[in-house]
């Protein structure tokens, strides 16, 4: 007599639930899957993390920003009134706006200390070089993003931060006319600049956030240099890496939550011209004194330097080596720089001592 078949042995194929039917159809278009690509383990921890935890300050910015952005107004005699309002009269308005300035400081914080996590590992040598590009745009659109949302509440602080950019814009020629009034005379600046900050500058961050996912994907997480036998790691799909991201995510969220209520963000009074009082937000401190050292211009060279150097980090270290210690012109430059830095810091914190 012959053996039964294996299907007939096993019985009739249970039918998946309606979820998993659900699901599949979804992943049939949308193609989710794709997201269960393997992780090394390596990646799962916080300095792996920390352009996960950039992504989720961005969305929180987002969600916060389209929140406060039904009540605020563009135009200049009443932008400062609005957010006002906001803080006092909207329901949630103070700690949502609270929430949205956290949100740009740990965004960009976050996105520095990715950097340079990546930097220290060298990440970015090939074939990650663009991603490297991608990255420190999104850097710098970060920074222009902050600065945007500074001269949008119209306060002292963000008339002199404005004014300092038409500085800027006047040397630049007509490479910044966008930045400045004569790009169109009947419409104020700040209502462009509201469009850039709500806008132009989201929508570009969000498309090379994508791209950034995708090359991430293509070339795969780069190995831990430290790492002498890689392929013994036991790699586990994306989609665990995101819950561990989540669980990162969800502590940022409570820090910036507690910060929002104990430090919410001063607002000042509607701003006098031909006065300057206030000390600008820690990361233009960078750029803060070079004005007065130099003269205008050397602001302008001063930022294209910095971005500049960042962008042409992978194209000027070509070496093979991937171990910080093994890089010893890479880390001298960045130690220099970096202290450089903090000097110039503590410069504007001593002789600038009034905040915003």
């Amino acid at each position: 007599m012959a053996a039964p078949t294996t299907s007939a042995a096993a019985g009739p194929a249970r039918r998946p639930s309606a979820a998993r039917r659900a699901l599949d159809a979804i992943d049939e278009r949308m193609g989710i899957r794709a997201l269960e690509y393997p992780v090394p383990e390596h990646a799962n921890n916080l300095g792996w993390s920390l352009g996960a935890l950039t992504a989720i300050s961005f969305f929180i910015l987002l969600a916060t920003g389209i929140y406060i952005a039904q009540w605020y107004n563009p135009m200049p005699e009443l932008a400062n009134q609005s957010v006002r309002d906001i803080m006092t009269q909207v329901w949630l308005g103070a700690f949502a706006r609270g929430l949205h300035f956290w949100a740009a400081q740990a965004m960009f914080v976050l996105a520095l200390l990715h950097m340079l996590r990546v930097f220290l590992h060298a990440s970015y040598k090939r074939p990650r070089e663009g991603n490297w590009v991608v990255g420190a745009a999104m850097l710098l659109l970060a920074f222009l993003a902050v600065f945007t949302g500074t001269v949008l509440k119209w306060d002292q602080e963000g008339f002199e931060a404005l004014s300092h950019n038409l500085d800027v814009a006047g040397v630049l020629g007509g490479l910044g006319v966008w930045f400045s009034t004569d790009l169109a005379a009947n419409v104020p600046i700040i209502l462009r600049l509201y469009t850039a900050h709500a806008v132009i500058l989201p929508g570009l961050i969000f498309t090379l956030f994508v791209l950034h996912a995708l090359l991430v994907k293509r070339h795969k997480i780069s190995d831990h240099p430290a790492i002498a036998h890689p392929e013994v790691e036991e790699p586990a799909p994306f989609t665990e890496h995101l819950k561990r991201a989540s669980a990162y995510g969800l502590v940022l969220l409570g820090v910036l939550t507690i910060l929002s209520v104990l430090v919410p963000p001063v607002l000042g009074p509607t701003p006098v011209e031909g006065i300057e009082t206030t000390r600008p937000l820690w990361m233009f401190w960078w750029f803060f004194p070079f004005e007065q050292w130099f003269g205008v211009p050397s602001v302008a060279a001063a930022i294209a330097a910095l971005f500049g150097l960042i962008f042409l980090v992978p194209f000027l270290d070509r070496s093979p080596r991937r171990r910080w210690q093994e890089r010893k012109v890479s880390m001298t430059i960045a130690a220099v720089l970096f202290v450089l830095l903090v000097a110039i810091s503590v410069y504007v914190w001593i002789n600038n001592p009034f905040g915003h």
